[in-house]
């Protein structure tokens, strides 16, 4: 048995045909098949039925593949272990983070590491929306730290290091009815609701507590959202610990809206199993969390 047969088996499962998987592999169909049938020879199984357009796995081959996906991943540990202790440090380190994390606490790892290896060139990237698991996954940042919408878990390592409460508020100016009731959609829409542009594509956008049919102002930055709000322009939803001041002063007020909750979402930070990751980055990577609140 070998690398490249479990390799030809985890493409066909993944992409569905054998075609996809020699595209993915960088050979011909003509080579997959024959891996696969090596494979199957070697084995005294058959892994796949080839009775339909689509290759299905039997179920002995659906049994096989599930430990097959272990060691492959468990070799691609031993790479990345291997290209660890062959790394020297890494000239330039990327991370990047959701724009809706407090800094406060990652700092200290930032600062320690950076300490420790001078020579390496820190780059801090703030991205909104699906901007962060976008760079980790285009090989534009080492390690992101973001919730896990639209994170493809497969390819990722995750761990959570944080929590994130994101609640609607206003300022005093904008004048919404007052009282303990949750205001309706219809009640809010002669109000501009103030949002901030995504980071990651159109893919990641934002979505979900979008009220239907009202007013929207688009920003670049949860600072310039955060000072439209204030100045009364808007309402919009955005981290506590942005507006733990204010509300405590009354500058803003927390509201108690129809179809847009008080929302908790754990971050977590991510790094791809298909890429080595370097000195440095391994280092800073065992640090976020540790004295973070959970």
């Amino acid at each position: 048995m070998k690398h490249d047969q479990l390799l030809a088996l985890e493409a066909i499962v993944s992409t569905g045909t054998f075609r996809g998987a020699a595209e993915r592999l960088n050979k011909s169909q003509s080579a997959i098949s024959h891996t696969i049938r090596q494979l199957e020879e070697e084995l005294e199984l058959e892994l796949f039925s080839r009775e339909a357009y689509r290759p299905a796995l039997t179920p002995a081959g659906e049994i096989f593949y599930r430990e097959a996906s272990r060691v492959l991943r468990q070799m691609q540990g031993l790479r990345s272990t291997a290209a660890r202790l062959r790394a020297r440090e890494e000239p330039e380190l990327t991370l990047a983070v959701s724009a809706t994390m407090d800094l406060d606490p990652l700092l200290p790892a930032l600062a320690d590491t950076g300490r420790r290896h001078p020579a390496t060139h820190l780059r801090l990237r703030m991205e909104m929306m699906g901007g962060p698991i976008a760079r980790l996954m285009e090989g534009k940042a080492d390690i992101a730290v973001a919730s896990l919408d639209g994170v493809p878990l497969d390819d990722v390592e995750a761990e959570p290091v944080a929590e994130v409460t994101i609640r609607p508020v206003a300022s005093p100016a904008l004048n919404l009815p007052a009282g303990s009731r949750a205001l309706s959609a219809s009640e809010m829409q002669g109000h501009v609701q103030v949002v901030a542009a995504g980071t990651g594509g159109a893919a990641h956008e934002q979505s979900r507590d979008l009220l239907p049919g009202g007013l929207k102002w688009t920003v670049s930055d949860l600072a310039a959202k955060k000072k439209v709000i204030l100045a009364g322009l808007g309402w919009g939803g955005l981290p506590d610990h942005m507006t733990e001041g204010e509300r405590r002063t009354g500058a803003l007020l927390p509201l108690n809206l129809e179809g847009f909750p008080l929302r908790r979402t754990m971050i977590f930070k991510m790094r791809r199993r298909d890429q080595a990751i370097g000195v440095v980055a391994d280092e800073l990577w065992n640090r976020i969390g540790t004295a973070m609140p959970a």
